[in-house]
């Protein structure tokens, strides 16, 4: 009896709750990549590649707006706080809308740039965009409020949804195309939404903000967007400059090793939706962040290195049993690269730790070393070998600056 109730006692907490959520909703992207890798084959898939990464992109430009709500859920209570929901449900629908618009606008010239084969993807991705946004706006109150389980449920709903119907529809149409991807995440994001709280959304009643509280939420808001622009850059701009400066098959095959070597990053990702409330929530309390800052850069790291010694030790096995014997030929810079992501995802928890207090310059050292990045690339593409080592030079540099500032910065704060 002592034991069943020792085990009745031992809940799990809501912050566990969330973190086991994003593990499997992770592994379930994984699964679906993976999939559909070993499906289309590396040419193919360098289209379907594109897809996923504007889809990474859609998320890091949304994720403006999850941030701030997530953050502004915090600092602001009752009336102040249902007039700043409905407000930024309201321009979260307008840029949505906006930017659908554009990508189906330009989808023949998005096909061009990115040597894809359709341009009909795009069409169909520009429709779910203004979705991709209200679903952030939605995260973000969920994220504020600690409301991990809801916030759960809506990562789980978007990642299930798409990997039961994109491979439900190849596997039962019998269809290998991009437009089955597009489909896919179209019809996930609608899945995205739920739970939804309706009762926040109110377009055409959107309440008054004080001037004083506005001018605060729209320099967070700013700062913000400038931060997930080189979010977007670092993440991303890689993958987009190789299918421009490659062939899709060496394309598909780079493709294979940035979403395995990427996994410490998506795993980071937990860290930072944990953190921001819990360093807000501290500092509007005046108590001390520092510890918080210490524990995920603990984890973080330590994630990092295994992943970057498991990579070194079995490349090959990890590549095969993932995608198959097609992407072998990256085994030799699957290290390189996990190394690569796991320094950006330390420096990326130093960044977002300002950012909740407020405090820009580490975010501005971000956005430098994001063009940084893109540059090398740019200017240094003879292999893909040499690619993934500009990332290596770019990502060690910004961390070895954002340690700087904070150790800087921690003593100033003693004198």
């Amino acid at each position: 009896m002592q034991v069943i109730s020792a085990i009745k006692s031992r809940k799990i907490s809501p912050e566990q709750l969330f973190m086991l959520s994003v593990l499997v909703v992770n592994g379930g992207n994984y699964l679906y990549n993976l999939i559909l890798g070993r499906i289309l084959g590396p040419a193919q898939f360098a289209d379907a590649a594109v897809l996923i990464t504007f889809l990474l992109v859609l998320s890091f430009v949304a994720m403006t707006f999850q941030l701030v709500t997530a953050k502004f859920s915090v600092v602001f209570e009752n009336e102040s706080f249902q007039n700043f929901v409905s407000k930024i449900y309201k321009n979260a629908t307008v840029v949505g809308i906006v930017l659908g618009i554009l990508i189906i606008v330009f989808a023949k010239q998005l096909q061009q740039v990115f040597n894809t084969s359709s341009s009909t993807m795009f069409i169909i991705f520009g429709v779910g965009v203004p979705l991709y946004f209200l679903m952030s706006v939605n995260r973000g109150v969920y994220q504020g409020k600690q409301e991990f389980k809801l916030l759960s449920i809506t990562y789980q709903a978007e990642m299930l949804s798409r990997l039961l119907i994109t491979l439900g529809l190849i596997f039962l149409l019998n269809i290998q195309s991009s437009l089955v991807v597009a489909i896919g995440i179209l019809i996930s994001l609608g899945f995205g939404l739920v739970p939804f709280k309706y009762d926040k959304l109110r377009l055409k009643t959107a309440g008054i903000i004080e001037a004083t509280k506005a001018k605060q939420v729209r320099n967070f808001f700013v700062i913000t967007a400038f931060y997930e622009l080189t979010q977007i850059i670092i993440n991303n701009s890689d993958i987009l400059l190789v299918k421009h400066y490659f062939e899709s098959y060496e394309a598909g095959l780079y493709a294979s090793l940035a979403l395995i070597g990427r996994i410490v990053y998506f795993i980071a990702w937990m860290f930072v939706m944990l953190l921001l409330p819990t360093v807000v929530q501290l500092n509007k309390e005046g108590k001390k962040t520092a510890p918080v800052l210490f524990k995920y850069v603990a984890y973080i790291a330590g994630i990092a290195l295994l992943i970057v010694f498991g990579c070194s030790l079995f490349p090959e096995t990890a590549i095969t049993l993932l995608f198959g014997d097609s992407y072998l030929a990256m085994a030799p810079l699957l290290s390189k690269y996990a190394l690569a992501t796991g320094l950006f995802a330390i420096s990326n928890i130093f960044a977002y730790y300002y950012l909740s207090l407020d405090r820009y310059m580490p975010v501005v050292i971000s956005g430098v070393f994001g063009v940084l990045q893109m540059g090398l690339v740019i200017f240094f593409h003879n292999s893909l070998e040499q690619v993934v080592n500009m990332q290596i030079l770019a990502m060690f540099l910004l961390l070895v600056l954002q340690v700087s500032f904070f150790i800087f910065d921690s003593k100033l704060k003693r004198k």
